[in-house]
């Protein structure tokens, strides 16, 4: 059967079964069958043929883009004659088609000796911003040259006319509410997690949104609004918190935004959503990268009695009142030059923050990576032509203010600044554009990323990026059909596009589905690094590291460059004495309730950095803490430590990545190598006493700060999703921390140690439990199951040479075997110890899940509804968070335990232990007169 024939069949099945419309096409192969088939004009299937390879072909540098801007070429020059596509339409064809394989015919056809073809192909790359150095090299020599087209492409970039020619945004944009629901929307909502595997599917992932109900809500409102956009809404939370998906948005853009090409099928752009409490911060960046708007409709506010003293209720959370409703239905106008919110002719609220210059800027050029090739665009042209280029893009945001010290994340953001004009050091408000040091796809997230860089027309990873890291452990618990489809392509591509990856595109290194975070933590091999990662809980104990989508980590991987404002810090140190019972994820919750205590209920983290004073706690214990910023709606978190303890964390670093090196994961360009260079350097920095460990100025300026307690701490603290309580927007916010005993013997159905809030520490102290409770009860039984997924291969091979992981097989009714993988994920459990491959499992929610209903103890950092363990009709599945030791005494016990039998069970067991830096973690300041180091 030939491909087409194949494509049709697929696309029956598709109707039949799914609903679908053909599956946009992006294989050479077909594309070049269905050309021969516009050819011929006697074809039965030329017509089809035609539509095909005008609306539904993808385009960038897939392969059927190549194949596509071909034969636009032949047909440009007359070589071939298709009566339905005339050379005027063949042009407009081009300029849709993004980069890559287009861009390099229209040069061919802009820089040859036929002014014919020559003229308007340079009209058309006028409009384009997706140049790469190949591209911007063969214009630069044609210039040099002497070639006059050569001389008006680069004068039309240095004005930046791709940009300026374009329509300004509207000044009214009429929205009708659609409120997606009530408390903080997660991502999980958007673009569920179960459904990951059909993220690159762009209309088959659509279905997944919220539900079919909400998705024919939504057309009725487009129906009866037809002139208004649907602003999906989060009422009494925030939306988008938890996970960084590129998936989320493009489903609200899918379903309420606007198509970006008429000759691009399912890519869609310029959604506007809100939330009471604004977007989450890892959210409203892919919000960005569509040109969407995000609002703050702070339309609940706290009520105060008559001496303006917040009203609390019987839990003394503040109560809240409406001071303006948005209920589904209600049309508003959003008007973009004053940056208020209207119904009819009553102001609302100001939504100034939704509109600076650059987040306009973004909006008017259909997305931020347009922006950012067009400013990279215009400084090649206006540098080769030997001129200064105007100021066309709103200027960066350079704050500085004399006599005030650097936080740790501003002197991060001066250390990496590109292009800055300041001679002074930048404060936070500032916007700039930094190098990224490390990079991370994740596999779930990766068709996506791959699919962005094809999109954007890149080929290989930009010469900036130290490290860069394709993961497979979204997909490690389960390798079925789906896995087995999707992620081998993956590999490949990210292989061949320079990036280290955890299988093997030829298969000489053993898969490896370590989690994430944990090798980017163990790359990471600089305190100064900035890090972008396809996960929200890219949270790196090194550096500052921020989770972000799948096309923030593709503009990461293409250019090496990242553009953000320089973020407000809160500093959080300790004080007092942690009790040698309590764990140090027992910290960590402690930490997010003593906040919300000491700021009256208001969480001061969320959308800043949490510079945390860890002092002497190395590197793979001081992520438990960065790891769960993330669900404190921070927007990074920064970790110092002393000299010694980084030394200690940069060896450990170094170890792993010659692990790697040795397992044979390293590329042809010696990434991995480099990095043990690079390592080596920053060691040498800080024992020199040249470069010392990154530490705050003494008048640093911070948004606020948090003292920690830790006498305070004398129970196990738990995470609770708080799943029946009367107001929902406090259900499912990770800000209900409880001590154990408030339990008191509440059943447990399963319990979970793994994800990336787990090291190689807690794997020893299950062995150890089970080694208490051998001695204490001469046998162990488990009353609720026990799955335990060890974050990294490094850490199960370490265990098994010091003896640890014995203990574990003993008790172990299940364990996992590389030689054959699940290839079903689990439905039911038995009240056994299941020991798992590396990898997130549970956590993710899109293999393995408890049984519905469950309540799950979890060292996990997912609460969200659905994600862990899914809800029935007669009961709520809870996701309650705790430390290691607690989940495993749970699963025991098959209960909640009591601090007796907690006690007994931890007894002689060296706990992650924790001490407050004796000295103060910060640098004397010295006023600054030099120029900022500007990469």
């Amino acid at each position: 059967m030939s491909l087409y024939l194949e494509y049709i069949k697929e696309i029956e099945n598709r109707k039949n079964e799914l609903g679908l419309a053909p599956k946009p096409i992006d294989s050479a192969d077909l594309l070049s069958e269905i050309i021969t088939q516009i050819k011929d004009k006697e074809n039965q299937y030329r017509q089809d043929s035609l539509n095909f390879f005008i609306y539904n072909t993808l385009p960038g540098t897939t392969s059927a883009a190549g194949v596509k801007a071909k034969f636009l070429k032949e047909i440009i020059l007359g070589q071939e004659s298709v009566a339905e596509i005339t050379p005027e339409f063949a042009f407009e064809l081009l300029s849709h088609m993004k980069g890559g394989p287009s861009i390099e015919v229209l040069l061919d056809l802009a820089l040859s000796d036929n002014p014919t073809v020559a003229n308007p192909a340079a009209d058309v790359l006028k409009t384009q911003v997706f140049l790469y150095d190949a591209d911007m090299a063969r214009i630069e020599a044609a210039f040099k040259a002497g070639n006059l087209v050569a001389k008006a492409l680069l004068e039309s970039f240095a004005q930046a006319e791709f940009f300026t020619k374009l329509p300004d945004i509207e000044e009214k944009i009429d929205v009708v509410t659609y409120i997606a629901g009530e408390g903080d929307i997660s991502t999980d909502l958007l673009s569920p997690g179960h459904q990951a595997h059909s993220r690159a599917d762009r209309e088959l992932h659509g279905k997944c949104m919220i539900t079919p109900e909400a998705q024919e809500e939504i057309q009725a409102l487009q129906a009866k609004h037809p002139n208004a956009k649907v602003m999906l809404i989060a009422e009494k939370g925030t939306m988008g918190v938890g996970s960084s998906r590129m998936s989320g948005v493009n489903n609200v853009a899918l379903w309420a935004g606007k198509q970006a090409s008429p000759y691009v099928p399912f890519i869609n752009i310029a959604p506007v959503v809100a939330g009471t409490n604004g977007i989450a911060p890892i959210f409203l960046t892919t919000v960005d990268v569509t040109g969407g708007i995000g609002l703050d409709l702070k339309n609940w506010v706290k009520k105060v009695d008559a001496n303006g003293n917040t009203v609390t209720d019987e839990n003394g959370d503040p109560v809240l009142e409406e001071a303006y409703s948005v209920a589904t239905g209600t049309v508003l106008t959003i008007d973009t030059k004053a940056k208020k919110l209207y119904n009819g002719d009553k102001e609302l609220v100001d939504v100034s923050s939704a509109f600076t210059p650059q987040k306009v800027e973004f909006m008017k050029a259909g997305g931020s990576y347009a922006v950012t090739f067009g400013k990279k665009l215009q400084t090649f042209a206006a540098e080769t032509l030997g001129i200064e280029a105007p100021q066309v893009y709103a200027p960066s945001k350079e704050i500085s203010h004399e006599g005030q010290g650097l936080t740790a994340v501003e002197k991060i953001f001066n250390r990496n600044a590109v292009g800055v004009a300041s001679e002074t050091p930048l404060h936070s408000g500032s916007n700039v554009r930094v190098k990224v040091n490390i990079v991370g796809s994740q596999d779930t997230t990766g068709p996506m990323t791959c699919q962005e860089l094809e999109a954007m027309a890149a080929s290989t990873i930009s010469p900036l990026v130290d490290g860069a890291y394709q993961s497979g452990c979204h997909t490690a618990s389960v390798w079925d059909s789906k896995a087995q489809a999707n992620i081998p392509k993956l590999m490949s591509f990210m292989n061949a596009f320079g990036l280290i990856t955890a299988r093997d595109p030829k298969g000489e290194y053993h898969a490896m589905t370590d989690v994430i975070h944990k090798v980017l933590n163990d790359i990471t091999i600089d305190d100064r690094a900035i890090i972008i990662g396809g996960d929200s809980h890219t949270r790196m104990s090194k550096g500052v590291a921020f989770g972000a989508d799948s096309g923030t980590v593709a503009i990461a991987l293409a250019t090496g460059e990242s553009a953000m404002p320089i973020p407000e810090s809160v500093k959080v140190t300790f004080k007092g004495d942690m009790k040698g019972h309590m764990d140090f994820r027992d910290v960590v919750h402690a930490t997010q309730a003593q906040m919300l205590k000491q700021f009256g209920g208001e969480n001061v983290f969320q959308g800043r950095i949490i510079e945390v004073h860890i002092g002497t706690l190395l590197a793979d214990q001081a992520f438990t803490f960065t790891d769960w910023t993330a669900e404190m709606k921070a927007k990074a978190s920064i970790c110092i430590s002393n000299d010694e303890t980084l030394i200690k964390s940069i060896e450990l670093a170094k170890s792993r990545i010659q692990i790697m090196i040795n397992k044979g994961m390293d590329n042809e360009a010696g990434m991995l190598k480099g990095l043990i260079k690079l390592a080596d350097e920053r060691i040498a920095g800080i024992q020199s006493g040249e470069q010392p460990a990154l530490s705050p100025d003494d008048n640093a300026k911070y948004y606020a700060e948090v003292l920690v307690d830790l006498d305070a701490i004398d129970e196990p603290m738990i995470a609770d999703p708080d799943v029946n309580n009367e107001d929902v927007s406090k259900r499912y916010t990770h800000d209900v921390i409880r001590p154990v005993s408030f339990y008191n013997g509440k059943p447990v159905d399963l319990g979970f140690v793994g994800s990336c809030m787990v090291h190689k520490g807690d794997m020893q102290i299950i062995a150890q439990m089970l080694r208490n409770l051998e001695k204490q009860n001469g046998a162990i039984e488990f009353k609720a199951p026990l799955v335990v997924a060890p974050p990294t291969y490094n850490i199960v091979d370490e265990l098994k040479a010091e003896g640890d992981w014995d203990i574990l097989e003993k008790y172990a009714g299940f364990v996992f075997d590389d030689a054959k993988p699940k290839g079903e994920a689990r439905t039911k459990y038995d009240n056994i110890l299941y020991l798992e491959r590396p990898g997130c499992n549970l956590c993710m929610g899109n293999q393995e899940k408890a049984e519905p209903g469950d309540t799950v103890i979890a060292t996990s950092t997912r609460l969200f509804q659905g994600r862990v363990v899914a809800d029935t009709t007669e009961k709520k599945g809870e996701s309650l968070l705790g430390s290691t030791p607690l989940v495993v005494l749970s699963s025991v016990l098959g209960r909640f335990p009591t601090m007796d039998e907690y006690l007994a069970a931890v007894e002689g067991i060296n706990l992650t232990r924790f001490a407050p830096p004796t000295q103060a973690m910060s640098t004397k300041y010295v006023a600054q007169a030099v120029p900022i180091k500007v990469v």
